[in-house]
């Protein structure tokens, strides 16, 4: 047997429900490994959240790998698979995932898990790299729109004229008047580089305070 036919063999197993075996295990895992590790520099590069949570990266791809070792088994035998949807049914998990691009990046790792632990590797090594090349292009396209801020000014009602004359394209998402003055809090977009243009809102005789902060649909 020459080395295309044991890539041939690797790649294209002639039967993926196979009796299991140490080789096919480790290269279950070996391939769910690689393919989960470059999921994890996917979503690094193309993390758009307010903080990066490196230990949910790791747990992508450890997520993989135990899904990998849990699906080796029921992919040769029936009982056992059986057994293991019952199992699986009454399992709940707690932890709440906010961001829909987190949703997107676990079930890819699962979906890893699935297949390598099933003996299709090609679907693997070739699907992931394709769907991070999409990916990659529609971060690419986000890149060029304006992101999202919140822009917070503190200020007294008598500079509210002026105030309001100075202010980008904007949406209110609150605004507060106390005995001290004015807090407003708005929604505006803009490129990264262009926010040092509200530091010209400080010029305005009376503003106590500018605050932009970066925000999403759940954190700011």
């Amino acid at each position: 047997m020459n080395l295309n036919d044991l890539l041939s063999d690797f790649l294209n197993p002639p039967n993926a429900y196979q009796a299991l075996t140490v080789e096919r295990v480790l290269s279950s895992l070996l391939v769910t490994f690689l393919v989960t590790l470059f999921i994890f520099f996917m979503y690094r590069k193309t993390f758009k959240g307010v903080i990066y949570t490196r230990n949910f990266n790791v747990g992508l791809v450890l997520t993989g790998l135990v899904v990998t070792l849990v699906t080796l088994p029921i992919s040769s035998n029936i009982a056992l698979s059986l057994g293991m949807v019952g199992a699986l049914s009454i399992v709940r998990f707690r932890t709440a995932i906010k961001d829909p691009a987190d949703i997107v990046f676990t079930f890819w790792a699962i979906a890893v898990g699935i297949i390598s632990g099933a003996g299709l590797y090609m679907i693997a090594i070739v699907g992931s790299p394709v769907i991070g090349l999409f990916l990659f292009a529609l971060n690419r396209a986000n890149l060029r729109s304006n992101d999202p801020y919140l822009l917070v000014l503190h200020y007294p009602t008598e500079a509210e004229e002026a105030v309001q004359g100075a202010l980008p394209d904007n949406k209110l998402r609150s605004r507060t008047v106390t005995a001290d003055g004015v807090e407003l809090m708005l929604e505006v977009r803009m490129k990264s580089k262009d926010a040092p243009k509200v530091d010209e809102l400080m010029k305005i005789k009376g503003v106590r305070d500018v605050a932009l902060v970066s925000y999403n649909a759940d954190v700011a």
